[in-house]
């Protein structure tokens, strides 16, 4: 069962136009790790489906965004340690999710295309983990809410168990997305992944670049300029510091 939340959270000062701290709004759940606006003043939460209803949300999402690209999806399973679903949710409907995975024994799903890539990052001393099943609704036109999704897969990686690489397995119409968005490169070739029946190409994000640029960066959406990654999405470093307690007690 999850914990009850503390008192206070984010929020979007609409006069300022910035993050400031301030008391969560009512129908906060325990669910809930970050309360934000995106650049249309339309609040979103960040929550983690670690209970059915919400993993049920999730991979309807999944599934829908999976069909219309003509892959197939399998549905999220439950809970399980050293990993984390999360949604981003606007009033009841989930408009994001992605899962954030920590290496184990049973490995991680880009090993299955890419056994040897990932057994040499394991044999440099690498600790890694993975992101998978992204899913965004086709009406989210937001890098706030996308930027708030991965910052928190990102804190719940770097902050609480120390991972040095992320890797991704994305389609190749979309490795430049990944490179000027957050920082990835690429990894490996182009190979055809028979689980969801589409190409796909492995990416790798070194995480102490994500660390730093998120220190560079993080907050800063109202001046940022030239820069056109999500990192001036991602949570100022001193706001992120309540996310990663949010975070440890699921």
């Amino acid at each position: 069962m999850s914990e009850p939340m503390v008192a206070s959270d984010l929020h979007w000062d609409h006069a300022d136009r910035t993050f400031v701290l301030g008391p969560f709004q009512h129908d906060a759940t325990g669910e809930d790790i970050a309360e934000s606006y995106d650049e249309f003043d339309n609040r979103f939460m960040i929550r983690v489906a670690d209970k059915a209803g919400w993993r049920s949300r999730a991979s309807s999402l999944i599934e829908r965004r999976y069909a219309w690209r003509g892959y197939s999806a399998s549905p999220l399973e439950g809970h399980t340690s050293g990993q984390v679903t999360l949604c981003a949710c606007v009033d009841d409907a989930t408009v994001a999710t992605i899962t954030a995975s920590l290496d184990s024994r049973d490995g991680l799903y880009v090993g299955r295309l890419y056994p040897d890539e990932v057994g040499q990052l394991r044999a440099q001393g690498r600790k890694l983990c993975e992101f998978t099943k992204l899913a965004v609704d086709e009406s989210v036109r937001s890098q706030a809410i996308l930027g708030a999704i991965f910052h928190v897969a990102c804190i719940y990686v770097i902050n609480l168990h120390r991972c040095t690489d992320v890797l991704i397995e994305v389609n190749p119409r979309h490795v430049r997305f990944y490179e000027r968005m957050l920082g990835f490169s690429r990894v490996a070739e182009e190979r055809l992944d028979p689980v969801v029946n589409a190409p796909a190409v492995l990416m790798r994000l070194d995480l102490a670049h994500c660390a730093s640029e998120i220190a560079r960066l993080g907050g800063q959406r109202r001046s940022r300029g030239r820069e056109r990654s999500f990192y001036p999405y991602f949570f100022a470093p001193r706001d992120a510091e309540r996310i990663i307690g949010r975070l440890r007690i699921h």
